[in-house]
This record gives C-alpha cells, structure tokens and sequence, in this order.
C-alpha cells in the first residue's frame, strides 16, 4: 500500500507533499452546486464583486476537502479504515479562483486501539498555503489507522 501503517508515522514529523493543484472557477461552481450551497459569495459574480473581496471566494468546505485529499496519496491510501474528526479548522485567509495550494501536514500524535489490536489513532495536522505562501486553511485530523500486518 501507499499509505503509512500505524508504526510508521513518527510524531513531529512534517510532511511536504509534492502533490499541488491551481483551484479553478469550475471547480468552485460544481462543488458549491453539488453541496446544495447556494452562497452567492461563492457563486455569484456580481454579488461578490460588491463584497470586501471583490470577487467569488472558493467554498471553504472544498478547500478542506482538497488540503486533506492532498495529503492521502502520501499518507492514507489503503491504510486508513476512516477518518474520525476533524477538530480546530480554520480558514485564516480567504482562497480564490486561480490559487494553487499545496499541503503540509505534521504528525501530532499517534496511539494504538485500546479496544482492537490491529489499529490505532493517529492526529496529523494538515495546513494548506496558496502560492504565496499564505495560509488558507489548517484542521487537525484523526485517524484510525491500521497496524503492520503480521
């Protein structure tokens, strides 16, 4: 499997994840209509541009779900039975069409299943930065992961 088993993550670790992807309007548009969202921040031109931004900004529940889903190539692929929250996540800046993100996640905690003994519980905190650097997103994740098998 690509993804990381229980005894391999190591805590303070920072993965830098090689994955990147520019956000487009198009991208915006099918995930606020698809959610059923129907904020004209996100999918109105003209009432956007009378905002404080000028312009759409991108839904922010699919900013989380790309700065996680960044990270699954090189952590969870197959080794994941399923996430179990996402707690403290915060968009501290807004991103817009035309961003391209990239993802840092550390490794903040790892322990084995008090109650199953062929997984454990890992928290990563992912961090998601435009092009400039900027931090646009950060949540911490638990995991439940699954050990080595024997």
């Amino acid at each position: 499997m690509a993804g990381l088993y229980l005894e391999e993550f190591e805590v303070g670790h920072v993965f830098r994840h090689t994955l990147r992807k520019t956000v487009t309007e198009s991208d915006n548009m099918l995930f606020s209509v698809m959610t059923l969202n129907p904020q004209p921040l996100h999918i109105d031109f003209d009432f956007a541009s009378k905002t404080e931004w000028g312009k759409p900004l991108v839904n922010s529940l699919f900013t989380l779900g790309l700065m996680i889903g960044i990270a699954v190539n090189d952590l969870t692929v197959g080794t994941t039975i399923g996430n179990l929250g996402m707690t403290d996540t915060v968009f501290p800046h807004p991103l817009f069409h035309g961003d391209t993100v990239r993802v840092e996640t550390t490794v903040v905690s790892v322990r084995e299943s008090k109650s199953k003994p062929d997984r454990g519980i890992v928290e990563l905190e992912h961090r998601a930065y435009n092009q400039n650097d900027v931090l646009v997103a950060k949540c911490l994740r638990q995991a439940m992961m699954l050990k080595r098998p024997v």
